[in-house]
């Protein structure tokens, strides 16, 4: 088969340096055996997460430096705001700091007590939002997206019949919006069909409640529904985004991921009582309603990072690469999510570590084994992450016990790829000798983030 090389050169290299096991060792003992705690300099590989880690463009450097930096009605706003019309077909848009700045200002503009959000699998920073207030998130996701070993090409679907029973057993008035996040995360990058967002629009339509979308990852679902999907095959991935946006009334979005910029975000709608609402609220919490947080340079860069992003040679290259890391991991029995998603490989960490129950926080300690064996930083997607029930104090139950191997966009190549799958498939063989975690600090909400843990005894098989 003829080899596909990046559809990029390199301008500008960021030396890397590999510290010895030994300081290794020493770092994640540092920082309570949490990759989240490590420091940057003490990392080789670094593929914590797809968010604010990509490799921005000449054309993205050479915008922000014509940005308008005005405190009120920059030019730069009017040119982000054009962008996502054009691409995502909303009308209006409010710019936000990052992705939890959008959902904050839609949980408090929506969400009242007693209200139910029904969603395709929860994601963390999402239902904290909610639960503060006082909604309730209801998991519709189909079931295979529960079963790591499933191969659906569309994991990420609602379960049409689920969402019915949720909307009677609330009440459709009751229900501010059924969020639908594509592709969606924790299920290991998994894309919604485009049918499946019809089947879900007709439902809300029927009963009169509102469709969101968390659009973090929306141009790779588009590259999936392209691939995957009868009818799609020749469609180029700008015009599957705006037929999938088309479905939605409004999104969440955190420019961080596929709009190839280190921060920002955006509140998009249609509805012109949303917009007003949300002006009135970033004020309080972001800035001023045409900057939301944001310099005038990164509203730029988004701008042209979203007409970056639908490029189709780009995000298949994208997702090649991601596909490349985790075909060499599943062609050696490591166990990971299947399909393969689009943002990250996905290990199965209690199918790696059967000798380890999840009250040992399996993902947690195979993270930490990663980064001491390589240098290599990744993140659980586990029950540390899954927190606590806010009214009964117990973890969450949790289905999926995940290590996210996630890839940041035009950053590495696959040679790096290559030492990432030589780490896992070295531990794997030895996988018996990674012990189990203690939490010995727990924060009130998104865990995940600062606590800390301390080994296990290491169990030495009979």
């Amino acid at each position: 088969m003829q080899p596909v090389a990046e559809p990029w050169k390199i301008k500008t290299v960021e030396s890397l340096s590999m510290k010895s096991r030994a300081e290794r060792e020493q770092a994640i003992a540092d920082a309570g055996y949490n990759t989240f705690l490590l420091r940057s300099d003490d990392v080789y590989i670094d593929l914590l997460t797809d968010s604010g880690t990509s490799a921005m463009s000449d054309r993205q450097w050479s915008a922000m430096m014509s940005a308008d930096e005005a405190y009120a009605g920059a030019r730069s706003f009017y040119n982000m705001e054009r962008a996502v019309r054009e691409i995502y077909g909303f009308r209006h848009m409010v710019p936000t700091h990052q992705g939890r700045g959008a959902e904050h200002l839609i949980s408090r503009i929506l969400i009242r007590p007693g209200h139910v959000i029904p969603g395709n699998m929860y994601f963390t920073t999402t239902r904290v939002h909610q639960e503060l207030q006082g909604g309730e998130f209801a998991d519709v996701v189909i079931d295979e997206a529960h079963d790591p070993t499933f191969e659906h090409p569309f994991k990420g679907n609602v379960d049409v019949g689920k969402l019915a029973r949720v909307i009677e057993r609330a009440g459709p008035e009751n229900i501010p919006y059924v969020n639908v996040a594509c592709t969606v995360n924790l299920a290991g990058g998994q894309p919604v069909s485009m049918a499946n967002l019809r089947a879900v629009r007709e439902v809300c339509d029927l009963f009169g409640i509102r469709l969101w979308c968390d659009a973090t990852r929306a141009v790779e679902n588009a590259f999936f529904i392209k691939e995957r999907e009868a009818g799609y095959a020749h469609t180029p991935v700008r015009a599957i985004l705006r037929e999938m946006m088309s479905h939605f009334d409004g999104c969440t979005m955190s420019a961080k991921k596929d709009c190839l910029v280190n921060i920002g975000g955006f509140l998009a709608m249609n509805d012109p009582e949303i917009l007003q609402a949300a002006r009135e609220q970033v004020v309080i919490f972001e800035g001023m309603p045409t900057y939301g947080g944001l310099a005038g340079r990164d509203m730029e860069a988004i701008a042209q990072g979203i007409h970056e992003m639908v490029d189709d040679e780009y995000i298949a290259h994208r997702i090649g690469q991601v596909r490349y890391l985790g075909r060499q991991l599943a062609d050696a029995g490591v166990p990971v999510v299947l399909p393969i998603g689009g943002h990250a490989v996905f290990l199965d960490a209690r199918r790696f570590l059967p000798h380890l129950g999840q009250e040992q926080f399996p993902a947690q300690s195979l993270a930490a084994a990663l980064y001491v064996d390589s240098g290599v930083r990744s993140m659980e997607r586990g029950i540390v992450s899954a927190g606590r029930d806010p009214l009964t104090g117990a973890n969450r139950p949790c289905s999926l016990e995940l290590v996210r191997l996630t890839i940041p966009r035009r950053v590495y190549t696959d040679r790096h790829m290559d030492v990432v799958a030589w780490s896992v498939r070295t531990l794997f063989e030895r996988r018996e000798e990674i012990p189990g975690l203690t939490m010995v600090y727990e924060p009130p909400t998104l865990r995940f983030f600062t606590a800390r843990f301390e080994p296990l005894p290491v169990r030495v098989p009979a």
